[in-house]
């Protein structure tokens, strides 16, 4: 009996996984836009309010073009399969708002007020500072997982930057909130801006760890799924800390912020819905409580609900009684389906917070309708992508992460947007990336480079495989 032996040698080889495009050219193509289209708004208010191209023109495009530029360079280098979208968004947000602050410093009326300065200078200075702390973050943040090892002192950190306003001799009232802190210097900061993004690092490492304890249901009732009594705990602590944050701070925004931020995320991490159902009750009763005892909140409220009557009583002189509700829902109604056109508008009626609580307005008088949309649409688009980075995350904790640091930013936009629209009671908070502050702009370039550290490393292509050269020798034998 023969046998024919045949000898056939495999190697090992490995098709390299397809590299992702990088989107970095998509993104400076859009940051050109995100450039330009704030220079012409720029130009088309000074030709509104003075009949010529302002003098500063030039500065300011080279200056807004400057800071994006530095933003995408590093991008491109420690990030560069980042979403394409987030960086010209947010510049495109913030160079519209200067646009807008420079516009209403214009302004005679506001001109004439005792506290007057010239704030577009200090909040150009700021979106400085804003992308500078956004290169920061992409430069010696280089996996966000590290933030996981930090989760019980990002804890510990927010506690503090919450409880500072509250110090005798540092904390500042300012417009009945407790939010501020003075920093000889430096002028007033709020703390509350950065707190939002350490919470989101506290819940995502402990979500992370809980999420199954807390997906466990005890029983059903009215189709939803109970948690059990002990799961509760978390839930009513993040619950006791926003009612805290409202009775001593009087802030309704950061109570809102950090306890639906804290809601998302669990709803997220266990996928019940009983939690958004517990935290929508819960939030309900604890904002109608304080609102019935204490007076800043409820001053609001009454504004929320009788805004001409707020109006006229401010007129009168009535002390605790404000105009700037009413004012707001003028200036939108002026502003019609087109608005008035940039600089043509009247909303400096608004007077002391007409660049910061309530800068809509003036860009739904004089933008309109139409322009209200686009703004909400790309604040919706900076969301979806935060949401969409979420998604394409490999690791629970950066899904967390994300989802967290996105529902905060769309909450944000919500409670101020809802605030100044007459949809809510008004509650202080400023718009994200457009209106006048130093904190909330850089708190929000933080906030963005979180997001792109988080959506490179999700879009960043695995290495292939290294192919062995000492390929196993394979002897197949056939009779």
């Amino acid at each position: 009996m023969s046998s024919t032996t045949n000898t056939s040698t495999h190697h090992t080889s490995t098709i390299g996984a397809i590299g992702a495009p990088s989107r970095r050219n998509t993104e400076l193509a859009l940051l050109v836009f995100a450039v330009a289209i704030p220079v012409f708004a720029y130009a088309n208010v000074g030709l509104a309010i003075n009949n010529r191209v302002p003098s500063g023109l030039l500065s300011y495009g080279l200056g807004l073009g400057l800071l994006a530029g530095i933003a995408h360079l590093v991008v491109r280098k420690f990030a560069p399969y980042a979403d394409p979208l987030l960086l010209p968004l947010a510049t495109l947000l913030n160079g519209m708002g200067l646009v807008v602050i420079w516009r209403l410093d214009q302004s005679k009326l506001l001109q004439s007020l005792p506290n007057y300065f010239q704030a577009a200078p200090r909040q150009l200075l700021y979106t400085a500072l804003g992308i500078a702390l956004f290169v920061v973050v992409l430069i010696f943040l280089k996996d966000h997982r590290v933030l996981q090892r930090y989760t019980y002192i990002s804890m510990f950190c927010a506690l503090v930057l919450l409880i500072l306003p509250l110090v005798p001799g540092l904390g500042a009232n300012i417009y009945g909130a407790k939010i501020w802190i003075n920093i000889p210097g430096l002028g007033s900061l709020q703390p509350g801006e950065f707190a939002k993004i350490v919470l989101a690092v506290f819940f995502a490492g402990y979500l992370m760890v809980k999420r199954d304890a807390l997906a466990l249901a005890s029983r059903r009732f009215m189709g939803l799924y109970l948690p059990r009594g002990r799961d509760l705990g978390p839930i009513l602590v993040v619950w006791v800390l926003s009612i805290l944050i409202l009775v001593f701070e009087t802030d309704l925004g950061t109570s809102l912020l950090f306890f639906g931020m804290f809601v998302i995320m669990l709803y997220v991490a266990t996928e019940r819905t009983s939690w958004i159902v517990f935290g929508l009750l819960m939030s309900a009763a604890g904002a109608v409580g304080v609102g019935s005892i204490e007076p800043h909140v409820h001053q609001r409220v009454e504004a929320w609900l009788n805004p001409l009557h707020e109006y006229k009583l401010s007129r009168q002189g009535v002390v605790g009684h404000s105009e700037q509700s009413m004012q707001a829902l003028w200036a939108f109604g002026s502003g019609g389906t087109l608005g008035t056109g940039l600089g043509q508008g009247h909303s400096d009626l608004i007077r002391f917070a007409a660049n910061s609580d309530f800068i809509l307005a003036t860009f739904g008088e004089e933008l309109g309708l139409a322009g209200i949309m686009a703004i909400l649409l790309i604040y919706g688009l900076i969301v979806e992508r935060g949401v969409r980075t979420a998604l394409a995350a490999r690791d629970p904790f950066g899904k967390l992460l994300a989802i967290g640091l996105s529902g905060a930013f769309a909450l944000q936009v919500f409670v101020v947007a809802g605030g100044v629209m007459g949809l809510i009671p008004l509650t202080g908070m400023t718009m994200p990336f457009m209106a006048y502050g130093g904190s909330s702009v850089l708190a929000n370039w933080a906030l963005i480079g979180i997001l792109i550290r988080i959506s490179d490393t999700a879009r960043r292509p695995a290495p292939a495989p290294v192919t062995n050269p000492d390929a196993e020798m394979t002897q197949v034998v056939r009779p």
